[in-house]
């Protein structure tokens, strides 16, 4: 499968981006088919030295098939190569790991205190019933 996705270069803490078309199946920074652009971070979103795309190849490759990575579709998106894609909503990004973990754990337990005791409420009815038939 092909992708649209970003390969990094630059140095050390000064990451610099291209943009390019390549098989899902290579690396990120390895073997790719075409570079259609550039993406620098660390400039501020007002400059236009900050992304740079080729959008006819971009447009063509989309024809093709590639699939856009999550960050790529919104980089396509704010510059209206694609429509933008939805916002992601993941609350539990916000807590410390650690803490989430401990939350998980008590959820559970809290669901599973109540399976339990309507499997013990079910359990007597059942013997009840055979009695009866007797």
């Amino acid at each position: 499968m092909l992708k649209l996705r970003l390969s990094r270069g630059g140095t050390k803490k000064r990451p610099v981006y291209k943009v390019v078309v390549a098989d899902s199946r290579f690396s990120r920074d390895g073997r790719f088919i075409e570079k259609v652009g550039f993406f620098n971070p660390l400039l501020p979103k007002e400059k236009k030295e900050r992304i740079g795309l080729e959008a006819e190849r971009i447009k063509y490759w989309l024809g093709q098939g590639a699939q856009p990575t999550t960050r790529v579709a919104r980089i396509l998106g704010e510059n209206e190569l694609m429509p933008m894609p939805a916002n992601g909503n993941n609350p539990q990004k916000a807590i410390p790991k650690k803490e989430r973990k401990k939350e998980v754990s008590e959820e559970a337990k809290k669901e599973e205190a109540p399976k339990a005791e309507a499997k013990k409420e079910e359990a007597p009815k059942a013997e009840v019933k055979k009695e009866e038939k007797k």
